[in-house]
C-alpha cells in the first residue's frame, strides 16, 4: 500500500501543506488498517470508526485523503464508500470552542523552560510561536526565514485559502526563534543554503543527518503530541500533561481566546486570528461578556452584601 500513496500523493497538485496534511492521514490510515491491508469498503469503514472522536476539521481532511487514494486506485466502491462517509457525517450546529486552557498554559510555561539542545530550543520555540501568533501547525512547518521581518516582528504569509495574511510575533517568540536559530548556525555554519530560504523550523534527526531540511507538519506534530504506537513520548506529557486533553489546534484557540479576553473586541480578534467570517469568532464569545457579568451580578455580589 506504501507505493500506492506515494505514487498517488506525486500526482496531487494541492499546495504542500495540503500534501503534507494528506501524507501525515495516510499514514494514520495504514497504521489502522494494516500495511497489507486491502483497500476495500470494510477497512474504509474500520478507519472511519476509529477517527469518530477527532475534531470535525481534522476528519475532514482525513476522509479526502482517504477517498482520493480509493478513487487513484480505481475502486470500484466508490458510491458504496460515499454512502458510508454520509453515514459517519452528519451536518452540524455551530459549536462553542471548547478547549483545557489550563492544560494548554502548562505546556507553554513547560517549553518555555526548555534549553539545551536543537530540538529542546526548536520546541520552545514552536510552542510559544503557536501561542502567540495563532498560526496553523501546517503555516508555522511552512515558513521560511526570509517571511519574517524580524525588525518589525512580523511575517506576511500565505493561509487558509490561498490567502495572504499578516502575522504578529510577541518578543518572547521572537527571542526564541533566534536563539533556536545561532544554535543551528553553529551546528551548522557552512551551509549553502541562502539564509532567506531556510525553514524556520527544521528537523534535527537522524535521517536529516547535517542538512538544513524543514519539518513536516506530521512531525512537529509528534515532537508535540508524542507518539504512544512509536513509544514516542512528546512535550505535552512530559510537561505533565494527559496527551488525549490538548488537540494541536488547542494553542490557536488559546491565541484567539486570549485576545477576546483582552480587549472583548470581536472584530480585532477576527482580524488577528484571520478569520474570513464573524460568525467563527463568534464561537469564542461565551468566554467572557455581558451574560458572564449580568450572571455575576444576579448570584454571586448580592449574595456576597448579605
Amino acid at each position: 500500500m506504501n507505493d500506492q500513496i506515494k505514487h498517488f500523493l506525486d500526482t496531487l497538485d494541492l499546495s504542500a501543506n495540503t500534501v503534507s496534511a494528506y501524507r501525515y492521514a495516510l499514514k494514520r490510515f495504514v497504521e489502522i488498517v494494516g500495511e497489507d491491508a486491502p483497500l476495500d469498503v470494510q477497512n474504509y469503514e474500520k478507519f472511519l470508526a476509529a477517527i469518530k472522536d477527532f475534531s470535525p476539521s481534522t476528519k475532514q481532511i482525513w476522509r479526502s485523503a482517504v477517498l482520493g487514494l480509493y478513487s487513484f486506485s480505481k475502486s470500484k466502491d466508490m458510491a458504496e464508500l460515499h454512502q458510508i462517509t454520509k453515514h459517519y457525517t452528519r451536518s452540524q450546529g455551530k459549536r462553542v470552542v471548547n478547549f483545557n486552557r489550563e492544560a494548554i498554559e502548562r505546556v507553554i510555561a513547560y517549553c518555555s523552560q526548555l534549553s539545551g539542545s536543537l530540538l529542546n530550543l526548536r520546541d520552545r520555540a514552536f510552542v510559544l510561536t503557536l501561542a502567540d501568533t495563532g498560526l496553523r501547525i501546517s503555516e508555522a512547518c511552512a515558513l521560511k526565514r526570509g517571511d519574517i521581518d524580524w525588525q518589525e516582528a512580523r511575517a506576511i504569509i500565505i493561509g487558509k485559502g490561498d490567502k495572504q495574511d499578516v502575522i504578529r510575533f510577541s518578543k518572547r517568540s521572537i527571542q526564541a526563534l533566534k536563539e533556536y536559530h545561532v544554535a543551528c548556525a553553529l551546528i551548522e555554519p557552512t551551509t549553502r543554503m541562502p539564509l532567506k530560504s531556510q525553514p524556520v523550523f527544521a528537523r534535527h534527526d537522524i535521517r536529516a543527518s547535517k542538512k538544513i531540511k524543514p519539518i513536516s507538519a506530521s512531525g512537529m506534530w509528534t515532537a508535540i503530541k508524542g507518539d504512544p504506537m512509536q513509544g514516542i513520548k512528546g512535550r505535552i506529557e512530559e510537561a505533565g500533561v494527559e496527551r488525549n486533553l490538548i488537540r494541536i489546534h488547542d494553542f490557536r484557540h488559546y491565541f484567539v481566546t486570549m485576545t477576546y479576553l483582552a480587549k472583548g473586541n470581536l472584530k480585532l480578534s477576527q482580524e488577528l486570528a484571520r478569520h474570513s467570517r464573524i460568525d467563527t469568532t463568534n464561537r469564542y464569545a461565551h468566554f467572557s461578556g455581558e451574560a458572564d457579568i449580568a450572571y455575576d451580578e444576579i448570584f454571586n455580589q448580592q449574595k456576597d452584601e448579605k
